[in-house]
């Protein structure tokens, strides 16, 4: 009985002085709150403003899960996030009942049905498209969905083992971003693309340009099949990035070939290329030392550089030309960039693609130079409706970060990811198993391209690469829709 009362007497004593310590609290931030002059709300309304912050915090994550409808959020909404987490669990992607996607606001893809489509349930195969066919080892892929460029060291080791091992599953390229080359790029045996950045990382000298002993080096690994010069990226364009001194491990270093612990600042462009000669000129020269298909990667916004490329490209002879053009779309994805750029700078796919193909058609160059599309296409529709207007190759960088698991958490800047993909925190790295991730990887890259084809056959071509414009429609203005071969006409001359 005694123990009892002991008990409860002590309970008592630490209720009383927690609840004292909670009152003194409360009173040393009224008196914080109404001294301070940064924060007007927390002036006019001490402690109970402070609970603002808290609720835009959790609003972050409860909105997308009670509040928001399923085609309503940004940059991906549910309905589209549902699709690639079913995809990549290997579940059910049909769905019951009728549509909910509106097919009222301008812009709306439509696909066009085929009146007799063989009897065939299933389209044909992709047939291998070659790519680079002048240079000494020319790649040739049946893949038309590939992993676009995301950093080692941007995402984790883990995310990157995962992507390599389920690309080699799957068939398909991984590209390792502009980060390098590591370890954990080559250990699943993928094909890959390796991209030269605007600080040339990975295959650079001590001042920071292009070495052509290190290219060289990259390019006797067997895997490494394309070499892609990157000139502007969708989320930043014009923008070029630092890399403090504290995120450059001596691993970071040595992949890289940069100072450990010092700052790494990547330009804002290609410092060797400022026209079209001296891009042709950097082209030829990474594919004569490597000896395999080399291209760019670039936002287009102005465009009128392009007819001059394929003018200059015309007096040198089409072996000069670059093996391959990456678009990157304006509404692409980024770890960090200023606002002010991923809301505004360059040209949405939509636009840019046909743009692009168009300008190739003109010059009679088409067929020499392949087409990548990059830029939020993470779907079977998105991907159909690249290679209809014009699309050799479709890649996505955060179709794949949501079969890793992204919730769209928005912390990618932040080293809190909470799925361990975008962050070098160890515990939170630890929740992506690398074995299972590469098999949702694999099973979300399958997925897509058989749908692909399922569109493909609906339309009544044996292949998606077979698609092109009169395949699709697009609704405009008044609500009726045109085929894209109307709205993205090839025009008989022009420019900018």
């Amino acid at each position: 009985m005694d123990l009892i009362l002991d008990i409860v007497t002590f309970i008592s004593a630490l209720f009383i002085a927690l609840l004292g310590l909670g009152f003194l609290t409360i009173v040393s931030f009224y008196v914080i709150d109404r001294l301070q002059t940064q924060h007007s709300l927390r002036r006019n309304f001490p402690v109970l403003a402070r609970f603002r912050y808290l609720f835009e915090k959790l609003g972050e994550f409860f909105r997308q899960y009670f509040f928001a409808m399923d085609r309503e959020e940004l940059p991906f909404n549910r309905a589209d996030r549902s699709w690639v987490y079913r995809a990549a669990k290997g579940e059910k992607t049909t769905v019951a009942f009728g549509s909910t996607r509106d097919l009222r606001p301008t812009g709306t893809v439509l696909f066009v049905n085929c009146a007799y489509p063989t009897l065939e349930q299933d389209a044909e195969k992709p047939k291998p498209l070659v790519i680079g066919p002048h240079c000494t080892n020319p790649y040739a892929t049946a893949s038309f969905f590939n992993i676009s460029g995301m950093s080692y060291g941007a995402i984790s080791r883990p995310a990157v083992q995962a992507l390599s091992k389920g690309a080699a599953k799957a068939g398909i390229w991984l590209n390792t971003g502009e980060g390098g080359l590591s370890p954990a790029h080559l250990e699943g045996g993928a094909d890959i693309v390796f991209q030269i950045g605007t600080a040339n990382y990975g295959v650079r000298d001590p001042h920071g340009a292009l070495d052509d002993e290190r290219l060289s080096q990259i390019a006797a690994h067997q895997q490494v099949r394309m070499f892609e010069i990157k000139l502007s990226q969708g989320a930043k364009p014009g923008k070029g990035g630092i890399l403090p001194g504290a995120k450059v491990s001596a691993e970071i270093a040595g992949i890289r070939g940069i100072p450990q612990g010092m700052d790494s600042i990547s330009p804002n462009r290609q410092p060797a290329i400022n026209s079209p000669a001296e891009l042709l000129d950097y082209v030829s020269r990474v594919r004569d030392v490597t000896g395999k298909p080399t291209g760019f990667k670039a936002v287009i916004g102005a465009y009128g550089w392009l007819d001059e490329l394929c003018e200059m490209i015309k007096q040198r002879g089409p072996e000069s030309a670059p093996d391959f053009i990456t678009i990157d779309s304006a509404d692409g994805g980024t770890g960090a960039a200023p606002a002010s750029l991923i809301d505004y700078m360059g040209l949405p796919l939509k636009e840019s693609l046909p743009l692009v193909v168009n300008i190739l058609v003109r010059h009679g160059l088409r067929d020499r130079i392949r087409i990548i599309a990059s830029g939020k296409l993470t779907n079977p529709g998105q991907v159909a409706w690249a290679l209809c207007a014009g699309a050799d190759i479709a890649v996505s960088a955060r179709g794949f970060m949501l079969a890793l698991g992204c919730i769209q958490a928005l912390q990618c800047n932040q080293n809190t990811c909470p799925t361990g993909i975008t962050t070098h925190d160890s515990k939170l790295q630890r929740g992506l198993v690398v074995s299972d991730k590469a098999e949702r990887v694999a099973q979300y890259a399958v997925t897509l391209m058989q749908e692909v084809e399922t569109i493909a056959h609906s339309c009544g071509v044996l292949e998606p690469r077979l698609l092109d414009r009169k395949h699709c429609r697009q609704v405009i203005e008044d609500g009726s829709s045109i085929p894209l071969e109307d709205l993205y006409a090839v025009p008989r001359s022009g420019g900018s």
